[in-house]
């Protein structure tokens, strides 16, 4: 559902810059209403950051191992509740890499990170994986581990992994609102502001399925 609304977004996008007068939405901060604006304000609106081309690179790169993690679900664990919400997390960025992508292309942009990109970047709360640093991913060894196990084993470190991944696209999501200029594309705001609010949402049900299992463990 929401790929079909951020691809109605790019569209009414083009046809408004087709239009002679065309109506300008500005975003407004996390929590703050948006702003209608007079045609002949064009030129006072931020225009497209860096920052947000950097977003969406490392943002696809982000969901691509939350992807590679949920692929493991089918043969390792027949937990009902870890394979639903896998399957949600799939789909749900299979998708939204898709709209990214798309997002890149119509503006010019590559759709990978260069490395250079990535050097800005420090090695707190982050882990190395196929050469970027990015908030939240799994290590190399903790993939090895995930890889490895199976059942109850793979059910606890599948959830902690996620969670852990999911919270660092929230740190990227916060960098973005937070640096000046970034996010004003209405595309990418309402992106950003779906994938801030979608995930904190999984997190919360990855915890419940989590405490459920601590407390059965104790029976």
């Amino acid at each position: 559902m929401k790929l079909i609304i951020y691809t109605s977004l790019i569209c009414f996008s083009a046809l408004l810059v087709s239009a002679q007068q065309p109506v300008i939405v500005q975003p407004g901060a996390p929590g703050q209403p948006t702003k209608v604006l007079p045609a002949d304000t064009t030129g006072k609106i931020p225009q497209l950051s860096p920052k947000d081309v950097e977003f969406m690179q490392g943002m696809i790169h982000h969901h691509a191992q939350a992807v590679e993690m949920t692929a493991l679900i089918e043969s390792r664990t027949q937990n009902k509740d870890v394979r639903k919400i896998g399957a949600k997390i799939s789909q749900s960025q299979i998708d939204e890499i898709n709209f990214m992508k798309r997002w890149l292309m119509l503006r010019g942009e590559k759709t990978e990170m260069q490395m250079k990109e990535m050097s800005g970047m420090s090695d707190a709360n982050h882990s190395n994986h196929g050469g970027h640093l990015m908030p939240g991913m799994l290590t190399p060894k903790q993939m090895e581990k995930l890889k490895n196990a199976k059942g109850t084993e793979f059910d606890r470190l599948f959830l902690k992994g996620m969670i852990q991944h999911h919270e660092g696209a929230l740190v990227m999501v916060k960098d973005l609102f937070a640096t000046a200029g970034a996010g004003q594309d209405a595309e990418i705001f309402n992106f950003a502001s779906d994938v801030d609010t979608g995930q904190k949402g999984e997190i919360k049900i990855m915890q419940e399925i989590l405490d459920r299992k601590k407390k059965e463990e104790k029976r």
